[in-house]
């Protein structure tokens, strides 16, 4: 999302080179949606694609449709929702296009709708999964609940939530421990909530916690903020937003930190602001 003119706004050279540094660091999934850019970011990232010479195989292209967005590209009045069969399938198709690629391995329904129904829904999944247009199925930003009322013949292998140190009640309302009991992946957005955005008590507590972490394992404070959520047992995988090439670095060194048990509860209380029942 921050790649294109809503973000770093980077030019093709600039953007197929960020792709060689990840890569090159062993990140190869990237997240799309149809709406980023208003719905030019996709397009913007196929065009560096084809000159990375890297082979599609060796690469994940998650993309995610749904959400009706105002824009040039789209005059409309508001933000909306639309999952019926045919707009699934022609924003699938459109992704394709745009990502110069013949299918997607992942397709996330962006946001829930109230309107949604599962017959057009898995309607629109059964033919792109014949197809061979999309590769598995998830949402995006859904309840439990919710995933249960589109639940149809096909797995719905992930769910990307927004979930973080900041925002961590996806651990206490029961959305981590559906997924987790049903074998589904998790991905989160913001991994790093608001905490170097916002000025706040609890921004102020997580610092103060974080300062004698930081020198016992000798990482920074994103590195550790990614740490204590990809220690969930849900093997949470952060979705990073970054565009800075030695902050992606630091982001996959954060793999390999393992907190004490302690040391993720501190961090914990911090953000919640009590102590543990």
């Amino acid at each position: 999302m921050n790649w294109g003119v809503w973000g770093k706004q980077l030019d093709t050279p600039s953007m197929a080179s960020l792709i060689h540094a990840c890569v090159d660091l062993g990140i190869r999934s990237f997240d799309h949606a149809d709406i980023y850019g208003g719905y030019t970011t996709e397009e913007d990232f196929g065009k560096a694609f084809v000159e990375t010479k890297i082979t599609r195989e060796s690469l994940c292209f998650i993309s995610k449709c749904g959400i009706q967005f105002p824009s040039k590209n789209r005059p409309i009045l508001f933000n909306y929702y639309t999952y019926t069969k045919d707009y699934i399938i022609k924003q699938v198709e459109c992704s394709l296009k745009n990502l110069k690629t013949d299918y997607l391995d992942l397709l996330l329904l962006h946001r829930p709708s109230p309107l949604m129904q599962a017959d057009q829904i898995n309607g629109a999944i059964d033919q792109l999964l014949d197809q061979g247009k999309i590769k598995a199925f998830g949402v995006s930003n859904f309840t439990p609940s919710q995933i249960a009322l589109i639940k149809g013949q096909h797995p719905i292998v992930f769910n990307q939530i927004e979930c973080s140190l900041v925002h961590h009640q996806p651990l206490y309302d029961g959305t981590l421990d559906y997924l987790t009991s049903n074998k589904m992946g998790v991905m989160a957005w913001g991994p790093l909530g608001n905490f170097f955005s916002d000025k706040n008590e609890q921004q102020k507590r997580i610092q103060k916690s974080l300062k004698p972490l930081m020198e016992k394992y000798k990482v920074e404070q994103d590195e550790l903020l990614l740490a204590w959520l990809m220690q969930h047992p849900a093997h949470i995988y952060p979705v990073i937003g970054t565009t800075d090439k030695n902050r992606i670095k630091k982001s996959v060194k954060a793999a390999e930190i393992k907190l004490e048990e302690i040391d993720w509860f501190s961090l914990l209380v911090a953000s919640q602001g009590h102590k543990m029942p």
